[in-house]
Parts: C-alpha cells; structure tokens; sequence
C-alpha cells in the first residue's frame, strides 16, 4: 500500500489537481493539515474514510498512523496545503517512510506563490524588470537560513522576491531590502491567497509596514521586486511578427519552414 503526498493547494477548494481530487477519493484513509488545507476538500474522501487532523500530532505520531494504514493494507492520502516542494515538511516523513520500505508518491499542488501572484493579476518576469523568482523566508523557530541564503544575497540579483513565513518580520525585511532595490521599490503582501478572506497590501519597501493591518501575523506571503509595479517593462520576443519561431515562420527561408513540431 501507498502513502500519497498531494499538494492540496493554497486554500481554495477547486484549487486542487484532478489527481489529487482522484487519489483523496480512493483512499481509506486521509491525514490533513487541519491549520491549513480547507476542510471543504475532505469532501472527496470516501464516505466511510478514516479522517485525521495532524496539525496537533508530531512527527512521531504522524509515522505511527501511516505505518497502521500500511499495516491494514490501506493507501493514506496525506494532504499538505501549497505545494509539497517548499516548506512542506514532507521530506522527513519520506525519510522516514524510505527506512520503513513503506511505498510513497507525491502530486504537486498549486503553490501560494502562484496563487498570490494570480490575486495580483501580475506576472512576475517581466521582460528587463526581472526572469528569476527567488523563492525564500527568514529564520523562524521551526528552522535557520543557511549562511549563504540571505535576503541581502538574493537581493543583490535584482530578481522578484517571493518572501514566505515572514510577515511577523516585516520591519527588518523591508530594511534589508531598501539599499538593493531602492526605498521605491513595489512591495505587496497577500494574506490567504485565494481562501474567502484573502486580502492584498500594496506600497513600497518605505511604506508597506505602516499600512499592514496588524492582525496579518500570519499566512500571508511578501513579494517584492520592480516586475510588480507592472511599467517599465519590455515586450518579449514570442510574439513578434519578426520573432522567426518553428511555428511562425517568418520567410521562405526561415530554417523551419519545413519543421513540423518542437519546442517554441
């Protein structure tokens, strides 16, 4: 039998892959991060499912349930909000589970980043703004930066920051930030990014803290970067009548004009 790691997505229900939704229906048995995967995606869990919150349960614990399912030869649909890449804690749990023999699978879910920049309705490359996302936090109780991965070196690339886990830190990322991208530099700060109470912050590294309700503590994600002002930019090549491209030949000379598939 399978542990299945699924990404379910940031918070809104439909905002889950159709494997997910698939694999939750099949399962016996569901463990959930109840603090934040909605309780609404449950609902594709069999009828007469055994249904676990984890958000009180360490890790220990966590192991024995699954181990129990695996024993009874039932699959377990382990659900995590986002996606499973980044600060999921599932890479302890497969670690685990590796040692134990017992089989996994994970399915990508839609990750709060993405979900945020959707709210935003931007893109964050933008052509001569910025082509790199830095996906990063600050240091926190559950776990410390490595030396080299500081907000200062990542800044220094200029690249669009997507700052998890840190709303509580705000002032001191706002004040690292300022000497590479400038005081005017755009700032937004999404709060439950596409759950029912989603809200959105918007200003510059000089003025974003003082206009942060102070109940936002948590769950919300800081991006920072000059793609998020949304001027300035350059079009992209892609589109250009004079782009010559496998699927968009621009003359009888073009070496694909007799190409027929590809990559762009």
């Amino acid at each position: 039998m399978t542990i299945h790691f699924i990404g379910a997505g940031p918070g809104a229900p439909d905002l889950l892959t159709l494997r997910g939704r698939d694999l939750i229906a099949s399962c016996p048995v569901c463990l959930y991060a109840g603090s934040l995967v909605p309780e609404e995606i449950l609902s594709h869990c069999p009828t007469d499912a055994r249904i676990v919150n984890t958000a009180g349960m360490d890790l220990d614990a966590i192991i024995a349930e699954m181990q129990q399912a695996h024993a009874a030869g039932q699959d377990v649909a382990r659900l995590h909000s986002g996606d499973l890449s980044v600060w999921s804690a599932m890479g302890e749990q497969l670690r685990r589970l590796r040692a134990l023999d017992i089989p996994v699978s994970v399915t990508p879910g839609v990750p709060s980043f993405a979900a945020a920049a959707a709210a935003l309705g931007t893109e964050l490359t933008l052509p001569g703004l910025a082509q790199s996302v830095v996906l990063t936090r600050t240091p926190g109780r559950a776990s410390s930066m490595p030396e080299r991965e500081t907000l200062e070196n990542f800044a220094a690339t200029g690249a669009t920051l997507a700052i998890h886990l840190s709303v509580q830190n705000l002032d001191n990322v706002c004040e690292t930030l300022q000497p590479a991208y400038g005081a005017d530099c755009p700032v937004a700060i999404v709060f439950r990014a596409s759950w029912p109470d989603e809200r959105i912050v918007r200003g510059t590294l000089c003025d974003i803290a003082a206009k942060l309700d102070a109940d936002i503590t948590r769950t919300a994600l800081i991006l920072v970067g000059p793609a998020l002002g949304g001027e300035g930019f350059t079009e992209s090549c892609l589109y250009s009548a004079s782009y010559d491209r496998r699927y968009r030949p621009v003359s009888a000379e073009s070496p694909w004009v007799n190409w027929s598939h590809g990559d762009d």
